[in-house]
């Protein structure tokens, strides 16, 4: 098999981490632009009730990108490892079934959520005057999500060639879905089934894209054909059944952004109604870019780290760990420094309206919400590379911990205490709790 200019095993590792990280981030970074354009649009083209809808469905999209992490990283680690051993053909065993078996659960899930869309619309907190709003939005993406999960899951096995062919059919992807999403809104009037119908165009392009890279031109990790014997399905779901369970905490981690939203919908109707809900959509957008960038350096040091634990250079494997963690904590202080001073325009992106009580209480809000972004990106980053050395169980109890477990205390508690502003900081305390419990691990215990 041709083999191309990264070697995982003998480049220097800061040379491998560079070559990684910038082409990663760019994509990344459209990949975020997929959202906020969403909401840009949805917020000046509709409205701050249909920016609050789209915030009641987004538990959906966010399970939708954890499936998609869940398997491509779980597939990307278990691929990287048997590349590392020789064993290409399982490797690309590996890819297929990843990306096969996530596709039919997303699309299981799917199905279920536009058969009972307004009992989804409900149970995700929706207040009654925007339930309407929020079954058209679902059942229209609903009908698209299983192309994001396969566009996340293929992105990992693309990235394992490098980074560059995912970085170009991510910015191919997020230019359609910018266009489509002024033409469905702003120029057809279709409104939130109009976004719903962008983004999804703009995924399943992505996802023909890579998929035609990874069947014919892929020098390292390339889809294939299946068997559907007995055997080959007992395979399947064996293996299908590791790369969850290596994978599961990245699921968790986009799962716990799903708390979040849902935990934090529920607080702010209850505290500021909807305005309350559209304010906090507004970081809710904002928050996937922080948190896409903070997955593109854990992201370039993974295959990094798989290979090199899969190949016992674990001095190697914690080199790249060191890099991740130093870039992640300067971009989190940069982007908290830029949130707090752009507050503003950032909520004026999608409120144009300075006197709607959405915009005054995010502007409001953004500065406390944002101090959890270098504890959020600390915490993301070594979560990630426990993943990477196949500590699942290490990984899996500090995402629970920081994604679920403190997010809900903290959002019904600190309101309690501290007002409004306790449910703007709920998310940082959280983050901080979990940064201090994963240093003291570390401090008793050898990473």
């Amino acid at each position: 098999m041709q083999r191309d200019s990264i070697d995982f095993g003998s480049m220097k590792v800061g040379q491998l981490f560079c070559k990684q990280l910038f082409p990663t981030l760019l994509g990344m970074v459209f990949s975020a632009l997929f959202v906020i354009t969403d909401g840009v649009f949805v917020g000046r083209g509709i409205g701050s009730d249909a920016l609050a809808a789209v915030n009641i469905a987004a538990p959906l999209f966010v399970f939708a990108a954890g499936m998609g992490l869940m398997f491509g990283m779980g597939g990307a680690i278990v691929a990287s490892i048997n590349l590392a051993r020789g064993k290409e053909r399982v490797a690309n065993i590996n890819a297929t079934q990843a990306t096969l078996v996530s596709f039919i659960g997303m699309t299981l899930v799917s199905i279920l959520v536009m058969a009972f869309p307004t009992s989804v619309a409900r149970i995700l907190g929706a207040p009654e005057d925007i339930i309407e709003l929020a079954r058209e939005y679902l059942i229209a993406y609903a009908a698209f999500a299983m192309f994001q999960t396969a566009l996340c899951v293929l992105t990992f096995f693309t990235r394992i060639d490098g980074p560059k062919i995912a970085m170009w059919c991510m910015t191919i992807s997020t230019v359609i879905n910018i266009i489509l999403d002024y033409l469905f809104i702003f120029v057809y009037k279709w409104g939130l089934t109009g976004a719903a119908v962008a983004t999804g165009i703009g995924e399943i392009v992505g996802c023909i894209l890579m998929v035609a890279y990874l069947l014919r031109y892929s020098p390292r990790v390339r889809l294939g054909k299946l068997k559907f014997s007995w055997k080959s399905i007992q395979l399947t779901a064996r293996n299908s059944g590791y790369i969850i369970r290596l994978g599961f905490s990245a699921f968790l981690g986009e799962a716990a952004i799903g708390v979040m939203m849902l935990t934090g919908n529920y607080v702010f109707v209850s505290y500021l109604g909807t305005n309350g809900v559209a304010a906090f959509s507004i970081m809710c957008y904002f928050f996937p870019i922080i948190f896409m960038v903070f997955n593109a350096i854990i992201q370039s040091a993974q295959p990094i780290i798989s290979f090199n634990h899969g190949y016992a250079a674990h001095g190697r494997a914690q080199q790249a760990l060191r890099l991740a963690l130093i870039a992640t904590i300067a971009t989190g202080l940069f982007f908290l420094v830029l949130t707090i001073l752009l507050r503003e325009q950032i909520a004026s992106l999608f409120i144009a309206d300075h006197t709607n009580y959405a915009w005054k209480y995010a502007v409001y809000g953004i500065p406390f919400f944002s101090i959890c972004y270098v504890f959020f990106g600390i915490n993301i980053t070594t979560i990630g590379y426990y993943m990477s050395i196949e500590k699942s169980r290490l990984s899996t109890i500090f995402t629970v911990l920081r994604g679920i477990i403190l997010p809900v205390i903290c959002f019904f508690l600190l309101p309690l205490w501290l007002g409004v502003k306790g449910i703007w900081l709920a998310v940082a305390v959280a983050e901080f709790i979990t940064f201090a419990v994963i240093c003291i691990n570390a401090t008793c215990k050898r990473i």
